[in-house]
């Protein structure tokens, strides 16, 4: 049976006394990267910016590329990322690097 009570209003308002966890190390390692896709994507300005993203042997390829799109997508720019024998590039997406796999686009006449 559920038990119900009149309580004080301060205590729907209040939080609690929850104090700030602090990061682990695989979380701020995280973070950190984070922080250098962050950085690289703001230095992305024109098509002869590329940068290399290195791979070591502990990174998945496919959280390493959606966390660089995930960064872009933060900082507002669009880019292309390839994969490279080392890891990937990524550069600015332009019409020539844009995929061209899929669904043909409907045509503006249309």
């Amino acid at each position: 049976m559920v038990t119900i009570r009149k309580v004080d209003a301060t205590m729907m308002d209040s939080r609690g006394s929850r104090s700030s966890k602090e990061l682990t190390p695989r979380q701020q390692e995280r973070q950190d990267q984070q922080r250098r896709f962050a950085r690289m994507i703001d230095q992305l300005n024109d098509e002869a910016s590329v940068f290399e993203v290195r791979l070591s042997k502990d990174d998945k390829s496919v959280t390493v590329r959606q966390r660089l799109l995930r960064a872009a997508a933060e900082a507002g720019k669009e880019v292309a990322v390839r994969q490279s024998p080392n890891g990937f590039v990524v550069g600015l997406m332009t019409a020539q690097r844009r995929s061209t796999r899929g669904r043909k686009r409907a045509s503006a006449s249309a």
